[in-house]
């Protein structure tokens, strides 16, 4: 009796892709946290904290955890997570700007408590300060019990959120923002009230026993002020998801039983009927099937001039008919939209970290415990070096409020959301941070002909044959060719039946035997008991086919940048086709943009030698790679890599997907509803090139505005924290007030804000002016 051993293969399970939004952080430091506590819950496989939008993006296994134990892991961790899916009537953005709104009024309340109040201390405290009797302040402003009653409400509910969040950290056995900033302010103010209870510990040793509320006060109010400017900034980041969002039209009107009927747009289904006037949104993605217009569809392609749409034509959701009346069928509803697909894509994007964040957060993960160090080393040498626990309290103070996390967490995700935003302004989606990043280093553009140089609708222009029009012969074999090539998808191959239908011919052939479809070369079948053979000169020429009859008419033909294809039948070349597919209007200017960029520019294509040279000198290209197989497409990709150059390969994303895959940087052509084309990095809705030349130039802007946000984060705090030490003190007898530390490190990342900011006026610079 035989054994049979079975070998069971565990399945492998699929992680699931969650976005929460957070609330609770107070700065980069907390994002860090968050990030580290979630990747530690068992089955979690990635997670990525979005600091300036206040979201997570988690991956997991669902069968080993589920989503409430990372929730939990998160409230663990002293914040707040929320499904983005859960919240009420799936109006994230909705709910997310009230959430920021509530948070905006309260920081406005608490930010002209602090001023008013931070107005009379300083004011109480001039005398102190100047060592001068100044005759307008009341003297009861002097003493440090009235200054101690007035600056309790602003350390109690101003600053609550610093001493509860440190209090946080500490129980977490980690630190953060709040952690410097509660020990900053709480030793000026625990220093001040003993100072006001035991005054005479100071005066028997010949000190003043002065006071500091005003500091702590100003320190608060001041950061507090910084946080309220980062929050309308942080706000005004997500503009384009908002805008892209505000496109969707609220209601749809249906035709049911003859009669047009308005419903709201969550309850249109495929294969309604719905009627669009001129000047409304179309509600949803479908075909025309009755009337005609013209449509802006700016607000998705980029593209200002309207479209003429008719019969059999596409619409996308969210466009806006301007002329004509027309009605068409529902093909895309929902989440399937093509902009739904555009909102989602951005927001992935808005929601990934670049590569060159990762050097921000190795500096954030140990930024905090460094700067406390700092502090400590700073207090223990002025108090050592000079017995003045004033002067060492001071410039600890300075050291804690000054250091700035915040600035280094914001520096990356505030640009790529603003630059992610913009490029879906201009018709241009781009996958991830990644992508973005990436885009500045490209050195060579390599571009697919059909479908991407030319407008990939080819027409037959000419047509011959061996024996010409004997015996009806031009027509018998124009039937056969249809037959044939009705079995393929090319795109030359729907020419060849288009043509033949406008001739007359229609296809009652019912069987076609053996077809094949060879790629890169042709196609063939049996049609009538004879094979017929359509195809390039090359593969019919290596199946010893003579096509020397009509060698002549192909050399003229392919002269003029027109494709030929080669017909023969039982292996005997009878007849000839010469195919065009016109240039894109665009294609001409946007090579010559890009070699202004310092790009090389190449092209690929299947087509013969000759034909590709001719396109290849209208448009300005100088370095063709002719007669490739599309499993050559990724090698010829892999050999130019190989000489260190970033390559981007442009295709239609049909078969060009390797191709695409293989290049650092792939541009998929859509047609605004060719959105999701998984192979590509940056997928551009119309089919202009010149989004090639914006997509390089959105990167390259981005890119500069990254390096300026690291540079101005980092040297900031290189700066910022010796200053406040007093390291210029012994030299230039400069020492940095507390409250000027605090207003210092409250606009640091309001400057960061403000700068990511300035990307929202991205303009693509003319095709005369690149630069």
């Amino acid at each position: 009796m035989k054994t049979h051993i079975v070998t069971k293969y565990p399945k492998v399970e699929q992680d699931l892709q969650q976005t929460l939004r957070l609330e609770g952080m107070g700065c980069a430091a907390c994002a860090t946290s968050i990030e580290t506590a979630i990747k530690k819950v068992s089955g979690v496989t990635d997670c990525q904290v979005n600091f300036a939008l206040e979201r997570a993006t988690v991956k997991y296994y669902p069968n080993t955890t589920i989503l409430e134990t990372i929730q939990e892991a998160v409230i663990k961790a002293g914040y707040q997570a929320y499904l983005l899916e859960d919240i009420e009537d799936n109006n994230n953005l909705d709910t997310e700007k009230k959430t920021r709104e509530a948070k905006q009024k309260e920081l406005t309340h608490k930010v002209i408590l602090g001023t008013v109040i931070s107005l009379i201390l300083v004011s109480g405290s001039l005398s102190m300060m100047t060592g001068l009797s100044i005759a307008f302040v009341p003297h009861w402003l002097h003493n440090s019990w009235i200054q101690l009653i007035l600056s309790l409400p602003v350390i109690i509910w101003c600053g609550q959120s610093f001493y509860t969040g440190g209090i946080k950290a500490l129980k977490r056995r980690t630190s953060d923002m709040n952690t410097l900033v509660a020990l900053g302010t709480g030793a000026a103010f625990l220093y001040s009230i003993f100072a006001t209870l035991f005054p005479n510990f100071f005066t028997s040793q010949g000190l003043n026993p002065d006071v500091y509320y005003e500091a702590a006060v100003v320190i608060i109010t001041l950061i507090l002020l910084g946080r309220l400017l980062e929050n309308r900034a942080k706000g005004k980041t997500s503009e384009s998801i908002r805008n892209l969002m505000g496109l969707k039209a609220k209601t749809a009107r249906i035709i049911k039983k003859g009669e047009p009927i308005d419903i709201p747009i969550e309850t249109v289904q495929i294969n309604d009927i719905i009627l669009v006037r001129p000047g409304e949104k179309i509600p949803v993605d479908g075909e025309i099937i009755q009337g005609s217009s013209t449509i802006d569809e700016s607000m998705i392609t980029g593209e200002s001039i309207p479209v003429k749409k008719q019969l059999g034509d596409e619409v996308i959701g969210g466009t806006i008919n301007k002329t004509g009346s027309f009605q068409f069928q529902a093909k895309r509803v929902g989440k399937q939209t093509v902009l739904a697909q555009i909102i989602k894509l951005v927001e992935e994007a808005q929601n990934s970290k670049a590569p060159i964040q990762k050097l921000a957060d190795k500096a954030i993960s140990w930024f905090v415990p460094v700067v406390l160090i700092i502090a400590i080393i700073t207090f223990i040498i002025w108090f050592t070096l000079t017995s003045n626990i004033t002067l060492a309290m001071i410039t600890t103070v300075s050291v804690l409020i000054i250091a700035c996390p915040c600035a280094l967490g914001l520096a990356t995700p505030t640009s790529i959301m603003v630059g992610t935003g913009k490029g879906a302004e201009n018709g241009i989606l781009i996958k991830g941070a990644d992508s973005l990043e990436l885009a500045h280093k490209i050195r060579a553009v390599i571009l697919d002909k059909t479908g991407t140089l030319t407008q990939g609708k080819p027409t037959v222009t000419n047509y011959v044959t061996r024996q010409a029009i004997r015996n009806h012969n031009e027509l018998n074999l124009l039937k056969l060719a249809a037959a044939v090539e009705e079995n393929s998808e090319h795109p030359l191959a729907e020419a060849i039946v288009t043509y033949a239908q406008s001739q007359g011919i229609l296809n009652t052939v019912k069987t076609i035997q053996e077809f094949a479809a060879l790629e890169g070369r042709g196609v063939q079948g049996k049609v009538e008991n004879k094979l017929i053979q359509i195809g390039t000169k090359r593969w019919l020429e290596s199946l010893n086919i003579d096509t020397q009859p009509l060698q002549s008419q192909g050399q003229e033909w392919e002269s003029q940048a027109k494709t030929t294809a080669w017909m023969a039948v039982d292996g005997q070349i009878e007849g000839l086709f010469a195919i065009t597919d016109a240039l894109k209007p665009s294609s001409k200017e946007a090579i010559k943009a890009l070699k202004k960029l310092g790009l090389e520019v190449i092209m690929l294509t299947g087509d013969n030698q000759k034909t590709a040279e001719v396109i290849a000198d209208q448009v300005g290209i100088n370095q063709v790679f002719a007669e490739v197989r599309p499993d050559q497409k990724a090698e010829i990709v892999k050999q130019i890599q190989q000489q260190s150059k970033i390559v981007a390969m442009v295709g239609d994303g049909i078969n060009d997907a390797p191709a695409l895959a293989q290049a650092d940087v792939g541009i998929a052509i859509g047609t605004g509803t060719d959105v999701a084309i998984s192979a590509s990095d940056i997928t551009l809705i119309s089919g202009d090139l010149q989004g090639i030349v914006t997509a390089i130039q959105l990167s390259r802007a981005t890119m500069n505005n990254i390096k300026q946000n690291l540079f101005f984060a980092f040297v900031y705090n290189i700066l910022g924290i010796p200053i406040a030490a007093g390291i210029l003190y012994p030299v230039l007898g400069i020492l940095l007030n507390p409250m000027i530390a605090g207003a210092a490190m409250a606009f640091s990342s309001v400057s960061v804000l403000s700068n990511a900011l300035r990307l929202r006026q991205f303009k693509p610079m003319n095709k005369n002016n690149v630069f």
